[in-house]
């Protein structure tokens, strides 16, 4: 493991840690009405993994129909063939390729999936320990049309998309039995 993330992690023990979704969340803004305003929704359903070690890699799995906005009419519109198409593709997943220390926080490449399309991510996300356990803040922009995901009438909806986890990971006592 990197030196930098070594000293970030201190006082933790090394392995892997699970996302707790009680006291997690993920969520997303999009511009809309010529970006006058944002949709805001969440999603419901998600898993996540932080492995510190020699490696150290990141794996959040989003189940893209539990997306909510509010609004039953959109929110059926988004799981439709235009956005996430959940019945052909019902996750949303985001997987590390490489996760090393920046300043106080961590920062993230790799691989975004959703609605059957791949993008490279990387983002930054602030990492704190708290009572033991890791806390993180993750915010990221990422261009919806590069997932194919370009339904915009009369060009209202706009891109970036806002993403912002908030995590609250705990050990994996299940990982340290293997």
């Amino acid at each position: 493991m990197n030196t930098h993330l070594a000293q970030i992690t201190a006082g933790v023990d090394q392995g892997r840690w699970r996302l707790d979704p009680t006291r997690s969340s993920v969520e997303f803004h999009v511009p809309n009405f010529y970006g006058l305003m944002s949709v805001k929704g969440r999603f419901a359903s998600y898993e996540g993994t932080l492995e510190l070690g020699a490696e150290p890699t990141a794996q959040l799995t989003i189940d893209a129909a539990s997306l909510d906005t509010g609004n039953a009419r959109r929110d059926k519109h988004l799981r439709s063939p235009d956005f996430f198409d959940v019945e052909r593709h019902p996750q949303v997943r985001f997987t590390s390729t490489n996760v090393a220390a920046h300043g106080e926080a961590i920062r993230l490449h790799g691989r975004l999936e959703a609605g059957g399309e791949r993008i490279p991510l990387e983002l930054v996300a602030a990492l704190q320990v708290v009572d033991g356990e890791l806390e993180v803040e993750a915010v990221t922009y990422v261009d919806q049309r590069r997932l194919d995901m370009t339904f915009s009438p009369l060009g209202m909806v706009r891109a970036p998309s806002k993403l912002v986890v908030r995590a609250r990971l705990v050990r994996d006592e299940a990982a340290s039995l293997t």
